[in-house]
């Protein structure tokens, strides 16, 4: 688990806008959004994860334990059940709600590849470590 206590900020997105509508985003939030270059870290105390992720716009937090289903408020404000499983380098997080969403999280030495996927709409975004 090299990818603990290490910092990504984001480099690239793609496809981020249409996954912001898909999830009934409104045009100004969007606008925000594709604008800002979030830095997501993780960490971990004994068994309980916390991933953080800070813009200058918003910094939200979520802890959770691998396995274990618990309730989320989303950055755009929709209250969520999600459950995060860890496969080699890969956080796969389900949120279950109005709008089913899967973010895979995969870590590599020097990037953080976010996956996000809504019905047909898939978004991709790369963090690079700092």
């Amino acid at each position: 688990m090299s990818f603990v206590g290490k910092k990504y900020k984001l480099d690239k997105s793609e496809n981020f806008d249409e996954y912001m509508k898909e999830l009934g985003v409104g045009l100004v939030t969007r606008k925000m959004g594709n604008s800002l270059s979030p830095t997501v870290e993780v960490t971990l105390e004994g068994d309980t994860y916390t991933l953080t992720t800070t813009s200058t716009f918003k910094t939200s937090a979520i802890s959770f334990k691998l396995g274990v289903e618990f309730d989320e408020e989303t950055l755009d404000g929709r209250n969520v059940k999600s459950i995060i499983t860890l496969d080699g380098n890969k956080l796969t997080q389900e949120q279950k709600g109005d709008k089913p969403t899967t973010i895979v999280r995969e870590f590599t030495d020097n990037e953080l590849i976010t996956t996000l996927t809504i019905g047909n709409v898939k978004c991709v975004r790369v963090y690079k470590a700092v």
